[in-house]
């Protein structure tokens, strides 16, 4: 403990040049946090929302766009596709389930998402509070949604048209939830849930002009998209072929749409990293430096305590723990500001509303920045401290 509080304060005895040191390698790292946290929380976001959606179907436009807004819900649709033609997939062979998605509408930001109780059991929803609807105009919120919004059950409200926030209200089209989820981790905490009859309902009495009109609007309904997912593997290979080429529908399959998207991400992800390396390089010569300075700095303190009986690895430890105290101390700002920035980046972009980024979460590969720290900081102190060790007291001696 006294050579702990002995390195504590050569550490500090010259302070800028300390602060120096701690600056670059907390940046390092804390890009190398910020990075590993970002990755993770994406990684999970596309493993747990995607599970089970073997293809998403809508019209034609960017497949991504398909993805991104029939999915994570943080894009515009590319438009509508007809209810028959929706039901007529359900009747393919190589088709296990479908899912109508219908968009239009919010309340407050949060997208009014119209669809059938199998979004909920695909995603093993439960409720909270409540029950799910079982007629149109009853919503179930979920769990995130409902905290930010503040609606309790039985609670109403009314939709705004668009997806998002400041819309025309439908002022005659009135919601009551009947329902609250508890929080799950997927895409539904984010949403508004309800019958997908709630949507066309919403927009026809908004449209229609008389009995005719209305008629004509059902026989013409639309959803937004369809979520599927194949009886068999081996659809993948022929069924996004046959609606492209076959249908005025357009099939998205998400894994090979978010791999695109990771490897367009990775170039950014890559200079980052390139970044921190160099920062972390830098404030390894730094402190090398510091070190191998002070070492020469400190021959007389180094002189008195070997005449005082304390032994060559005594000294050599204690330049090894100036160096652990500057580790330990850039690997706690380093995760800090890490953590920090992920956080603002989710606020800022209000991603905590779409793909639960930002909020402080520890990944099995976040033990990779204290390593990080305490490896660069103990190698830069390698030769100083070797340095320390060979020198005898005569030297010491003479050098006074």
């Amino acid at each position: 403990m006294k050579t702990m509080s002995l390195a504590w304060r050569y550490l500090w005895s010259r302070p800028l040049g300390a602060a120096l040191n701690l600056l670059l390698l907390s940046l390092g790292l804390a890009s190398i946090t910020f990075l590993l946290l970002v990755s993770h929380q994406l990684n999970k976001a596309f493993e747990r929302d995607l599970a089970g959606i073997d293809v998403v179907v809508g019209a034609k436009g960017s497949p991504m766009q398909l993805i991104m807004s029939g999915v994570f819900h943080i894009d515009v649709p590319p438009g509508n596709v007809p209810l028959k033609a929706v039901r007529e997939l359900e009747k393919h062979p190589m088709v296990a389930s479908v899912i109508p998605i219908s968009l239009g509408d919010n309340f407050r930001g949060f997208r009014i998402v119209g669809t059938s109780h199998d979004y909920l059991t695909h995603y093993q929803a439960t409720l909270a509070q409540g029950r799910v609807w079982d007629a149109p105009m009853q919503v179930v919120l979920g769990a995130t949604a409902a905290k930010k919004l503040g609606l309790a059950l039985g609670n109403t409200f009314v939709g705004s048209h668009g997806l998002g926030a400041g819309g025309h209200a439908h002022g005659d089209s009135v919601y009551a939830v009947t329902g609250i989820l508890a929080p799950g981790g997927s895409v539904l905490d984010r949403l508004i849930l309800t019958d997908t009859a709630s949507v066309w309902k919403v927009h026809e009495d908004y449209t229609a002009q008389d009995a005719e009109d209305r008629q004509i609007m059902e026989d013409e309904r639309e959803v937004t998209m369809a979520l599927i997912r194949y009886k068999t593997p081996l659809a993948a290979m022929s069924f996004p072929r046959f609606i492209n080429t076959s249908t005025e529908l357009q099939a998205a399959a998400p894994a090979l749409e978010i791999t695109r998207l990771l490897s367009m991400l990775g170039i950014g992800t890559d200079v980052l990293r390139a970044f921190a390396g160099v920062l972390l390089l830098t404030a390894g010569l730094s402190v090398f430096i510091a070190l191998l300075s002070a070492v020469r700095e400190r021959r007389a303190d180094l002189a008195l305590l070997r005449m005082l009986g304390a032994p060559p690895s005594r000294v050599a430890t204690l330049l090894l723990a100036e160096a652990l105290w500057l580790g330990v101390l850039a690997t706690l700002l380093g995760l800090a500001g890490g953590q920090a920035l992920a956080a603002l980046i989710g606020w800022l972009l209000q991603l905590d509303n779409s793909l639960l980024i930002g909020g402080v979460v520890w990944p099995v590969e976040l033990w990779v920045v204290p390593c990080l720290a305490l490896g660069v900081s103990l190698a830069a102190a390698g030769l100083p401290t070797l340095g320390a060790y060979r020198i005898s007291v005569l030297e010491l001696l003479q050098s006074r």
